[in-house]
């Protein structure tokens, strides 16, 4: 769509918006006290470290878990050693119910929803010609149906508020093709939210923000396997995967007011993966 030099011009109502009321001190902008924050398949890997992050800044945290129940100790073990709220809350994402029900429950025991993260994700790494048509729909329904789902109901609660902040862990693999496995089903379902979480930044931007996450290899299940590890080692710049300490500060930024103008924005901390 074309502008005019007359478009460009004009004034336009409500604009420009005033700046957020926020704190100064970078320190007091990453603190997340008095802050919801729900995190899905929180029991492990990166969203175990994303509910840790937000609990050791301040926040109270309802981790998501489906299959691993762990997730109801580490609650407990998070709120005990940061005096916050952490709530265990099993969902399916894949059953757009459950996540609703849920949803709606998590806002009523903590009493509002600042950050959602949806992070829940899995990956059968296999070619298209030997993958069966229930794992690409298993796949499917978690990484692109489930996130979907949590926009859709949490953007409602955010919505009522008037405020709100979405992050989606996408991957690297929604950018390229040269994974050292072939997992094309998998690589399409982080490229679709990916692309929906960008489009949503602009369908929310009257009251909410929208980032994503796009991790390269982490040392956690989902991370490198056995036949990809080397070649991980080799593609990566700094020759390693990540811990998931380093991804803590990532998620936290984006949760948190210090990136109050970030919205729409996809971030890949790969290790520099994509650079080769």
């Amino acid at each position: 769509m074309s502008m005019t030099v007359e478009d460009c011009t004009r004034v336009r109502p409500g604009f420009p918006r005033p700046f957020p009321n926020t704190a100064s001190n970078v320190m007091q902008q990453l603190s997340m006290a008095g802050k919801v924050v729900i995190v899905t398949g929180a029991a492990d890997g990166i969203g175990y470290a994303v509910a840790e992050a937000m609990a050791e800044a301040g926040a109270d945290v309802g981790m998501w878990y489906n299959s691993n129940d762990v997730a109801i100790q580490k609650a407990k073990d998070l709120a005990q050693t940061h005096s916050i709220r952490a709530i265990p809350y099993k969902v399916d994402v894949s059953d757009p119910q459950q996540v609703q029900d849920t949803i709606a429950k998590a806002a009523q025991d903590f009493g509002k929803l600042d950050v959602f993260i949806a992070n829940a994700g899995m990956a059968i790494s296999k070619p298209i010609l030997e993958q069966t048509i229930d794992e690409y729909r298993k796949q499917m329904s978690v990484n692109v149906d489930g996130v979907l789902f949590c926009a859709k109901y949490a953007g409602e609660i955010f919505r009522s508020q008037g405020h709100g902040n979405l992050i989606i862990t996408s991957s690297m693999s929604g950018h390229i093709v040269n994974v050292p496995v072939d997992q094309p089903v998998y690589n399409g379902s982080k490229a679709f939210v990916t692309h929906f979480g960008k489009s949503l930044a602009r369908e929310w931007r009257d009251f909410a923000r929208v980032n994503i996450v796009s991790p390269g290899f982490f040392d956690t299940k989902m991370g490198a396997g056995p036949l990809a590890l080397n070649e991980a080692y080799r593609m990566a710049a700094l020759g390693r995967q990540g811990h998931v300490k380093e991804i803590k500060g990532l998620y936290l930024y984006l949760a948190s007011d210090a990136s109050s103008y970030m919205t729409g924005s996809d971030v890949i901390i790969d290790g520099g993966y994509v650079l080769s």
